[in-house]
C-alpha cells in the first residue's frame, strides 16, 4: 500500500479526481467528512445508546455519544503526531502531492467520530440479541431463504458493517449516503471483509466483518480506489486494513480503557484506592506529585490522572505505529496497537478490573437481559409484517405496524434478505429510550 492511494480524496460519484495541492485551505475535504458525521441523524441518536451503563440516571455516565466525541479528539491528536512523522519520512507527500501533518488527523478524527454510529440499543449486548433473535428465536425460520453469507450477515449482526450501511448507502435522492471521502471510510474499516469466512485467520482485520453483502460492490469500490492488499481467496472478498485504521482501533481502546474505569469509579462500582493503584501504573514517569496532592476533590485527581494516562498511551501508540510503518503497509501486522504497548501489562489489568466491577456489575446484567427481550419481541413484530407485506398478505396490524416505520425502512420490493436486514438495521437504529418506548407500545402497556 502507499499513502498517496491511501489518503484519496475521492467521493462517490466523483467524475475528476481530487487533489490535495488544490483543495480549499479553509475547508479541507477530510474535515467536511467531520461535519457530515456530526450533523447525521445516526450520530445525534448516539445521545441515548449505551457505552456501558444502559439506561443510567446520572449525568455523567458516558453515552455513545460522549465516547465517540472523546474518541475523535485522541485520534485527531493521533493522527496529527504520526501525521508529523510520516511527512518527516516521506517529504514527497508534502512537497509533490500537498499534504500536510493535520490531514492524517482529520481524518482519524472523522473515522474515529463515526466508529459507533451503527451500533444498536444497549451496547454489545444489543448486537448480539438482533443475531441470537435470527439464529435461535423467531427469525431462524428465514435460513432456509438467504444465502449462507446472508444469512451470517443477520446471525453475526455487526455495528460496524451497519455503520459502514448508514454511511454510504443511498436512496431516493441521496447518492451514497453521507459521501465521505475514500480515506476517511477507509479508516473506518475496522474489519474489511464479508462474514464468511468467519475469523479465517488470526490477523486482527480477521476478527469480525465490516460489511453487509448489500454493500459488497462499493465496499470493493473503496479498497481498489485506496490501494488496500486483498486477501480473499476465490470468491471471498476480504483486504488488508487501512494503516490508519490502527489509529483509530487505538483511540477507541484508550478511551473505553480509561473512561469506562472513570465512569466505574464515578458511580462507585470501583473506589478510588483502585483508581490509585491501577492509574499510577500508567503515569508514574510524568506525573507531578506535588500537583496531584494539592487537588482535594476526587472528580479532579481522577481527572488529572485521566489526561496523564491517555497522554502516555497516545505517545506510545504512535511510536509503535510509525516503529511497525512498513509491516503495516503491507497488511502483516495482526494485532492492535496497544498489543504491542509497552503499557499492555496495566491496561489488561484496568479492564479485567472493569469487567468484573462493570461491565458485569448486576444494574448492567439487569438492563442488558431487559434489553434483549425488549430488541426481540421489536424484531418478531416487525420482521413479520414486512415479510407478509411483500407476500401480499398483510393483517390490518401489519400495516400499521408498517406505517410507524421511518419511510427508508418501510420497503418491501426486494429480496427477503433486504426486507430482513432493512428490519434489523431498523431496531439498531433506535436509541435505548425509543427501544423501550416501541416494546411498550406494541406490548400494549402504554398508549
Amino acid at each position: 500500500m502507499v499513502w498517496e492511494k491511501l489518503l484519496s480524496l475521492k467521493r462517490h460519484g466523483d467524475q475528476s479526481k481530487r487533489l490535495r495541492r488544490e483543495q480549499n485551505e479553509t475547508r479541507l475535504g477530510f474535515e467536511v467528512d467531520y461535519d457530515r458525521v456530526i450533523f447525521s441523524a445516526a450520530f445525534r441518536s448516539l445521545q441515548d445508546k449505551t457505552q456501558v451503563i444502559p439506561l443510567s440516571k446520572t449525568d455523567f455516565v458516558h453515552t455513545r455519544l460522549t465516547h465517540s466525541l472523546e474518541v475523535s479528539v485522541v485520534g485527531r491528536s493521533l493522527g496529527r503526531i504520526a501525521g508529523e512523522k510520516l511527512l518527516q519520512k516521506h517529504p514527497f507527500l508534502k512537497e509533490t502531492h500537498g499534504y500536510k501533518f493535520g490531514d492524517f488527523g482529520a481524518i482519524v478524527a472523522a473515522a474515529a467520530l463515526a466508529h459507533d454510529i451503527g451500533n444498536p440499543p444497549f451496547g454489545h449486548s444489543g448486537e448480539k440479541a438482533i443475531g441470537e433473535f435470527f439464529a435461535h428465536g423467531e427469525g431462524k425460520r428465514y435460513q432456509s431463504l438467504l444465502s449462507a453469507k446472508e444469512y451470517q450477515d443477520l446471525i453475526d449482526f455487526e455495528g460496524n458493517a451497519n455503520g459502514f450501511k448508514l454511511l454510504t448507502e443511498s436512496r431516493e435522492g441521496v447518492s451514497g449516503g453521507l459521501r465521505l471521502s475514500y480515506a476517511t471510510l477507509g479508516a473506518f474499516m475496522k474489519y474489511p471483509k464479508e462474514s464468511l469466512p468467519k475469523k479465517p485467520s488470526a490477523h486482527i482485520a480477521d476478527k469480525k466483518f465490516g460489511f453487509f453483502q448489500s454493500q459488497k460492490e462499493f465496499f470493493t469500490e473503496v479498497a481498489g480506489e485506496l490501494g488496500l492488499i486483498s486477501t480473499g481467496r476465490g470468491k471471498d472478498i476480504a483486504y488488508s486494513r487501512h494503516p490508519l485504521t490502527y489509529l483509530v482501533e487505538a483511540a477507541d481502546d484508550i478511551c473505553y480503557t480509561i473512561i469506562d474505569f472513570e465512569d466505574g469509579i464515578n458511580l462507585g462500582l470501583i473506589s478510588e484506592e483502585y483508581a490509585l493503584e491501577y492509574l499510577i501504573k500508567l503515569v508514574k514517569d510524568t506525573i507531578n506529585t506535588k500537583k496531584y496532592n494539592s487537588l482535594t476533590i476526587m472528580a479532579d485527581r481522577l481527572s488529572y490522572l485521566r489526561a496523564l494516562a491517555i497522554n502516555t498511551l497516545i505517545s506510545d501508540a504512535v511510536s509503535i505505529f510509525i516503529e511497525n510503518e512498513e509491516v503495516i503497509l503491507d497488511g502483516t501486522f495482526g494485532v492492535s496497537l496497544l498489543d504491542r504497548s509497552n503499557y499492555k501489562a496495566q491496561v489488561a489489568d484496568i479492564i479485567q478490573l472493569s469487567v468484573n466491577e462493570i461491565y458485569c456489575s448486576p444494574g448492567v446484567i439487569e438492563k442488558e437481559i431487559a434489553g434483549y427481550k425488549i430488541i426481540s419481541d421489536i424484531l418478531e413484530v416487525f420482521t413479520r409484517a414486512l415479510v407478509r407485506q411483500m407476500e401480499g398478505k398483510p393483517t390490518n396490524y401489519d400495516k400499521l405496524l408498517i406505517q410507524t416505520l421511518p419511510p427508508e425502512y418501510r420497503n418491501t420490493q426486494g429480496s427477503i434478505y433486504s426486507v430482513l436486514l432493512n428490519a434489523s438495521c431498523f431496531v439498531a437504529s433506535l436509541s435505548d429510550s425509543a427501544a423501550v418506548h416501541i416494546h411498550n407500545k406494541i406490548s400494549g402497556k402504554q398508549l
